[in-house]
């Protein structure tokens, strides 16, 4: 309790203005009309009112308007009952239970504070009252009253209302411009309109919510993120949250999203290329350590699908903040030529329980308790890859070799670009059925099933894309019966488990160009 109460302005139920401190000693209850023992000790109150309301205030503050009137007519009072609906003052209070009563002396300090009913109490309330005012004392039979009563939760205590109060609290940490929208619109339609949406309904991301979505990081609200491209617009971690509502997180949620957000706008994710490219490149969000368990995150059945609220609405997110601030949109400067349902969101944790290799984000250099996330810049994706036939371990790693040979094009072999291989688990039960299986040896064995001739590139009639014949004129013919591989360098080649344990499916993501000119793979620790 501190030492002096906050002031406050209320109106009687009279229409007049009511000002607290006031210059006088002050006897201030908080009630609600549907509370019992609110009505139990309204008559005390009454009678207080009557006795020393000469030299003192004796004010009941009512969290109802419409409940104040029943009070008044119920019990017969005559003492200023305020309009306390608004629940302000109850919150500035910060009391529990009602009734709550504080006598405060005319230097504004609290003197003495019950809550409920505790008939000792009260007794001693009215003791130090009449002793402090060098008044008589109240004449009450004390011993008509019960010993003990529960008072009631105080009303400003409700969820949704506290959430309100706290929102519009002269001291919120919410500090983005507010829009009003009439009664009469849509506020649905009305995000439509002001192109807030990807395409899909948002979740109105309104005071209370926004300030519960912050609840769910240590972070401050006005703390920068990131910088985001391509309008270069600082993202606050307020501002962040705003994104998050509106793609349906939780608080707990937000500090992955947080994180994702650093990771896309590293210079080296170079999310400006991969928004602008008419390629129609998106992040894809693989997150890894003990947040995919606490936050309840899909990395078995249906993991790259719908289905799971985390997956879904972090990676929309992340895409609402690069829409939104920004200002990432179709026929601006994303000038996608076919675009991506990875536009939409796209993210998913790995299944380390079910791996046995080391995670991603072990292998890219953090520590197993750690939780981080890792961006990458896909082009199309999952692309399928179906082998339920082969029964030995470098057949399996064969089929998935093959099926990566479609990253960019069949043709194009060689290339600096990233590819994201999630193995399924009973592709990974084939691929460890005889022993190890290491990462490197799936990535050698990869290279090796993918490897065609130089000459097998050469632009012709079948496909004009791939080296140009004058080019191909240039070289040796022991150049262009050199086996070629398909990826630059084996380290293109990310591998991470997930998926139901029924079924032999597992899936690629195909990635932008890799290096200065592209996009390089991101990884962020998640802090809380």
């Amino acid at each position: 309790m501190t030492a002096n109460a906050p002031p406050f302005a209320l109106q009687d139920m009279a229409g007049e203005p009511r000002r607290f401190p006031s210059g006088r000693p002050s006897l201030i209850a908080f009630v609600k009309e549907d509370c019992n023992t609110c009505n139990l000790v309204s008559p005390l109150l009454e009678a207080f009112h009557q006795v020393w309301g000469e030299t003192a205030d004796i004010w009941m503050l009512g969290q109802s308007a419409d409940g104040n009137a029943i009070l008044k007519d119920r019990h017969g009072l005559t003492l200023p009952i305020l309009d306390e609906s608004a629940l302000k003052t109850s919150l500035a209070w910060d009391f529990d239970i009602v009734p709550a009563v504080y006598w405060i002396g005319a230097d504004g300090e609290r003197r003495a504070q019950v809550e409920g009913f505790v008939r000792e109490e009260w007794e001693r309330l009215a003791e130090q009252v009449a002793r402090d005012l060098d008044a008589p004392a109240v004449p009450v039979t004390w011993s008509d009253y019960p010993e003990w009563r529960p008072g009631c939760g105080s009303k400003h205590l409700d969820p949704d209302i506290h959430d309100r109060l706290l929102a519009d609290a002269e001291d919120s940490p919410i500090r983005a411009r507010r829009i009003e929208i009439a009664s009469s619109d849509d506020i649905d339609e009305f995000m439509f309109d002001q192109g807030f949406s990807d395409g899909l309904p948002l979740v109105p991301p309104t005071p209370e919510r926004v300030l519960r979505m912050l609840s769910g990081t240590t972070r401050h609200p006005q703390d920068i993120v990131a910088v985001v491209p391509p309008n270069m617009a600082p993202a606050t971690v307020e501002k962040v949250a705003i994104n998050a509502v509106m793609a349906g997180c939780r608080p707990e949620y937000l500090p992955v999203v947080i994180a994702a957000l650093e990771a896309v706008c590293t210079d080296e994710f170079n999310m400006h290329g991969v928004t602008a490219t008419t390629m129609g490149a998106a992040p894809v969000l693989v997150v890894n350590g003990p947040v995919r368990n606490r936050i309840g995150m899909n990395m078995k059945l249906a993991a790259l699908g719908n289905g799971n609220r985390a997956n879904a609405t972090i990676g929309r997110a992340l895409r609402l903040v690069v829409r939104n601030l920004g200002g990432a949109r179709p026929g601006g400067v994303d000038r996608s030529t076919l675009s991506s349902p990875m536009k939409f969101t796209m993210c998913f944790a790995e299944w380390e329980e079910g791996s046995p290799w080391d995670p991603l984000h072990v292998e890219r250099g953090f520590q197993r308790e750690d939780s981080v996330v890792t961006a990458f810049a896909m082009t199309s994706g999952p692309v399928q890859i179906v082998d339920q036939e082969s029964r030995k371990p470098d057949q399996i790693a064969g089929t998935l070799g093959l099926g990566l040979e479609g990253v960019f094009l069949p043709k194009i072999h060689r290339m600096p670009v990233d590819a994201l291989l999630v193995v399924c688990p009973e592709h990974v039960k084939t691929l460890t059925c005889e022993g190890e299986y290491s990462k490197a040896r799936l990535r050698e064995r990869i290279q090796t099933v993918t490897a065609r001739p130089l000459r097998e590139m050469v632009a012709n009639e079948v496909s004009g894309a791939g080296i140009p014949v004058a080019s191909a004129a240039k070289m040796s013919e022991t150049m262009l019966a050199t086996p070629t591989p398909k990826f630059a360098d084996g380290k293109f080649i990310h591998i991470v488990v997930a998926g139901s344990e029924a079924g032999k499916f597992s899936a690629a993501f195909h990635g932008w160009v890799t290096g200065s000119a592209g996009s390089a793979v991101v990884s962020k620790k998640i802090e809380d």
